[in-house]
C-alpha cells in the first residue's frame, strides 16, 4: 500500500468510524469476534484492522479469538461470552428453524471457498463430476444442494476422512476441500497441480466468513456492530490490496504452523477467485448483502431439503451496516 493509500484508509476510520458519541470519547470498547477455524489468510481483514489500528480508531479494543477442531465459539456467543463470530448462511438459517437468535451483519466473502478438486484434466466442468466418486463429508449440505442441482447421488459419495490418500491413488475420484487448503497440500506433496472447481461457480450462493452476532447486540449496541463492520470492511480492502505484513504476522504468531508460503498461496487464490470482492461488491462494497440473493439461497435449500420452507429468514440477516460504499476508493 503507498503512503497516500495508508492515509486514505486512516482519514476514513477517523473521520467515518469514529462518529458514533459513545465510541468517540477516548474509550475503546472491548469486542472479541471469534473466528470459526485456527488462523489464517482466510481472516486476514480482521487481523489487518487490529494490526493497523483501525479498530481502535473507530473506538473498539477486538480481540480475536481463534477456532479450531475443540472450540465452540458459536455457543460461546450465545453465552454472551464473545460479541461477534465468523460465521455463513447457512448458520443463521439453521438458527431461524431453531430459533436461535443468529444475525448475519456482513458478508466478508461473496463466494464460499469450498471446491472440489479432481485429477488434472480428467473432467472439463463442474457437471462432469456427476461420473466420478464424490469423496466428500457427511452431511454437507452442499453436496445435498449438488444431488438436487447436478443429479449426483449418495451412492457415488465416499466418505472423507480429511485424509486425501484415496483422492490421489483413484484418478476417478473428487475431493471436497477448501480453496486454499487441500488444493495447496495436494501440490506440495505430489508436484502436480489438482483441478480445482468452486462450488460457488457452480452456482452455490451462499455468503460466508459473515459477521455473526445475537439479535440483541444489533438492537441495544449498533453503534459498536456499525463500528466493529466499517472497521472490518476497510480491513479487507487494506488486507487484499495493500501491505498485509503486519496482518500475516499476527496470523503466525496466534497459529505457529502458518507458513509465509501458505499465506501467500491462500492470498492469490482470494483475488484470482474474486471471493472477497466480486459480484456486488463492486458496487455496493465489500461486505455486500442484498435480500435477492438471500431469498435465492434459501428458495434452493429449501429445493435439496436442507432446511424446510415457510421459514421468515428476514430477522436472520440485516443490510442496515453494508452496502454504502464503504472502501471503495481503496481497490486499485
Amino acid at each position: 500500500m503507498t503512503n497516500r493509500t495508508t492515509k486514505t484508509a486512516s482519514l476514513f476510520a477517523a473521520s467515518v468510524l469514529a462518529t458514533t458519541p459513545a465510541l468517540a470519547d477516548g474509550h475503546l470498547t472491548p469486542v472479541s469476534f471469534g473466528t470459526n477455524w485456527v488462523a489464517q489468510a482466510e481472516h486476514g481483514g480482521f487481523y489487518q484492522s487490529v494490526a493497523d489500528g483501525t479498530y481502535a480508531e473507530c473506538g473498539l479494543d477486538v480481540t480475536i479469538v481463534p477456532g479450531g477442531p475443540q472450540v465452540n465459539n458459536t455457543a460461546l456467543m450465545l453465552a454472551g461470552r464473545i460479541d461477534f463470530y465468523m460465521g455463513g448462511t447457512l448458520d443463521v438459517l439453521f438458527g431461524v428453524a431453531e430459533d436461535l437468535p443468529l444475525v448475519n451483519v456482513m458478508a466478508s466473502f461473496q463466494k464460499d471457498p469450498q471446491v472440489l478438486i479432481t485429477h488434472p484434466g480428467r473432467v472439463s466442468s463442474f457437471a462432469e463430476m456427476t461420473e466420478l466418486t464424490m469423496i466428500v463429508q457427511d452431511g454437507a449440505p452442499y453436496y445435498e444442494w449438488m444431488r438436487s442441482a447436478y443429479g449426483f447421488t449418495d451412492d457415488q459419495r465416499q466418505t472423507y476422512t480429511f485424509n486425501s490418500a484415496p483422492f490421489l491413488v483413484n484418478e476417478d475420484a473428487a475431493q471436497q476441500g477448501y480453496l486454499s487448503s487441500e488444493p495447496f497440500a495436494v501440490e506440495r506433496e505430489t508436484g502436480w497441480a489438482p483441478d480445482v472447481y468452486l462450488i460457488a461457480d457452480a452456482g452455490f450462493g451462499a455468503y460466508s466468513t459473515t459477521i455473526q452476532t445475537v439479535a440483541a447486540t444489533v438492537e441495544e449496541r449498533p453503534e459498536v456492530v456499525e463500528c466493529f463492520v466499517n472497521g472490518s470492511i476497510l480491513g479487507w480492502y487494506n488486507y487484499m490490496y495493500g501491505d498485509r505484513t503486519a496482518a500475516n504476522a499476527l496470523i503466525m504468531e496466534a497459529n505457529p504452523d502458518m507458513t509465509q508460503e501458505a499465506i501467500d498461496y491462500a492470498v492469490a487464490a482470494m483475488l484470482e477467485n474474486g471471493i472477497v470482492d466480486s459480484g456486488d461488491t463492486l458496487e455496493l462494497g465489500i461486505g455486500a448483502m442484498t435480500d435477492e440473493r438471500m431469498a435465492d439461497f434459501y428458495a434452493s435449500m429449501v429445493d435439496s431439503g436442507v432446511v424446510p420452507a415457510g421459514l421468515d429468514i428476514s430477522g436472520a440477516y440485516t443490510t442496515e451496516f453494508v452496502n454504502q460504499g464503504l472502501g471503495l476508493e481503496l481497490r486499485p
